[in-house]
């Protein structure tokens, strides 16, 4: 599977003027970052990439260094092994790249599976500072699909065609606005959609996704989750059917310092719907949370 080619499929990506590619380990990163403060992380979720953060990152970049990156295996970011994508080998490769960049994040601010990136950070790496969760998703499946979807999602992986049948399948389900709004209920901009359908029509990517969930342990993450100390707050889409807002309740009780916030009338992709009010949120949490002393 072929990736993503920055100069043909990168040309209609949001704020390109701040994307750079950095070597890690024989791994190439696509990173972008703009503004000047204390830096915080952004790192989207499962089948995304930086452009889910066209709309939040430059009004957090009004106060702080924000730094976005393409996950494993996801859009322009390459070299990953497809069996190294377990939540523990992802927050330990995201360390790297924090590493290499020299900063350590004020904050993380994780979407969906990027939130428990997040956490897997301040369990493993040591981060102390503030975590925001949007649309978290922190809950195992229940009873035996907590077993059975990660093996399902790996049998589909080790499947060379699954991808490329994926890819080829989004027409026949009504095109990808149609899938977005039926996997999110969010209404999105043109830009956003956009770059989703070519994410979604690209097989590489959809074979990172898949790798990524067929190697995902939630209910390994939630065995730890009363160790973490992380100031946390949780936004979440009230009208979300991807993370049902019950679900972020029970991730809320879970961990020893979290706050739920629901956001109306918004989905799974409330920050890319709605960019004004979480960065307003998150300011707001951040600011709180500094001046009571909780620093990284």
């Amino acid at each position: 599977m072929s990736p993503l080619d920055w100069n043909r499929d990168g040309l209609i990506w949001p704020h390109r003027d701040a994307s750079r590619f950095v070597e890690v380990a024989g791994k190439r990163w696509h990173v972008q970052r703009m503004g000047a403060g204390p830096p915080l992380l952004l790192l989207h979720g499962t089948g995304a990439s930086v452009h889910s953060w066209r709309g939040l990152m430059p009004l957090l970049a009004a106060q702080h260094d924000v730094i976005a990156c393409d996950l494993p295996r996801h859009a322009f970011t390459t070299g990953h092994n497809a069996y190294a994508m377990s939540l523990p080998a992802m927050a330990r490769e995201v360390q790297g790249l924090i590493d290499t960049l020299g900063v350590v994040p004020q904050a993380i601010i994780g979407h969906s599976a990027g939130a428990a990136i997040a956490l897997q950070l301040a369990l493993d790496h040591g981060h102390t500072g503030p975590i925001v969760g949007l649309s978290a998703a922190l809950r195992p499946f229940p009873g035996a699909l907590a077993q059975i979807f990660p093996a399902v999602a790996k049998a589909l992986f080790v499947n060379p065609l699954v991808p490329r049948i994926f890819t080829g399948s989004i027409d026949l389900v009504g095109g990808p606005e149609r899938f977005l709004w039926r996997s999110t209920h969010s209404r999105i901009d043109a830009q956003g959609l956009a770059c989703y359908a070519r994410l979604l029509k690209a097989s590489g990517h959809a074979g990172g996704a898949l790798a990524m969930m067929a190697n995902w342990d939630l209910p390994g993450l939630r065995a730890r989750m009363g160790a973490v100390h992380n100031r946390v707050l949780l936004l979440h889409g009230a009208n979300d059917p991807a993370i049902p807002p019950d679900w972020a309740r029970d991730a809320a009780r879970w961990l020893p310092d979290a706050r739920l916030e629901l956001l109306p009338r918004l989905g799974h992709l409330a920050h890319e719907e709605a960019p004004e009010i979480a960065a307003e949120r998150i300011a707001l949490f951040i600011e709180t949370a500094a001046s009571q002393g909780v620093r990284p």
